[in-house]
């Protein structure tokens, strides 16, 4: 009986591992569905609230039908005169709790609770902001990308109106088929309505 219940645990155990495995294959590098959607990836260099690196690569992995609504929006965005630019996407769930066990507690609300992960521990959330077609260069928003502030929110009424103007423009392109949600507190900030995926702790070398 005991042997019997130890197989059975070591069976289930089997299962829940090629579960996650065939979750962590599944997720796509975006820029091999369209390479003029520019990264990024801040958190592979200084560029970011911790300061320094805390990726090993840039680059930016998210699930298969995340990253072809990403897409969807790009080529939306095009037609317009301008694409997207990927800061962040999917995010090894030691990251977040790295940014949990740094970030004051006051700053929390901007951090993903590691005892839960995040959407971007699970390859469906993805940070983004615009780049002009014509001349290549970024597009200011009301507030720089990662800042922890009220100049972040989506509902912010300062900065200019041409960077209100393109922070809704983006809102737009990620809202406008439904499988996006904009993140308050965060204006590049998108997560996938429709997340069914484990959280994962895979490094990028490994995928």
């Amino acid at each position: 009986m005991e042997k019997n219940a130890a197989v059975a645990i070591v069976a289930i155990c089997c299962v829940a591992a090629i579960a996650v495995f065939a979750q962590s294959n599944s997720l796509v590098e975006v820029v091999q569905l369209d390479p003029t959607i520019r990264i990024d990836l801040r958190y592979a260099t200084d560029r970011n609230f911790m300061g320094k690196p805390v990726y090993s690569d840039a680059r930016a992995f998210l699930q298969q039908p995340v990253a072809d609504a990403v897409v969807s929006a790009h080529r939306w965005l095009k037609k317009q005169g301008y694409g997207l630019i990927i800061y962040d996407a999917y995010r090894p769930w030691s990251v977040t709790k790295l940014f949990w066990d740094i970030v004051p507690p006051e700053k929390r609300s901007y951090v993903a609770d590691p005892a839960t992960g995040s959407r971007h521990n699970r390859g469906c959330a993805v940070d983004v902001g615009l780049y002009d077609l014509a001349t290549g260069k970024e597009i200011a928003m009301p507030s720089p990308y990662d800042e922890l502030t009220e100049r972040a929110s989506i509902h912010y009424r300062g900065g200019t109106a041409v960077q209100r103007a393109h922070r809704d423009l983006l809102r737009r392109a990620m809202e406008r088929e439904g499988k996006f949600r904009v993140f308050a507190g965060e204006w590049w900030h998108y997560n996938f309505r429709n997340c069914n995926y484990p959280v994962l702790d895979i490094p990028f070398s490994s995928l």
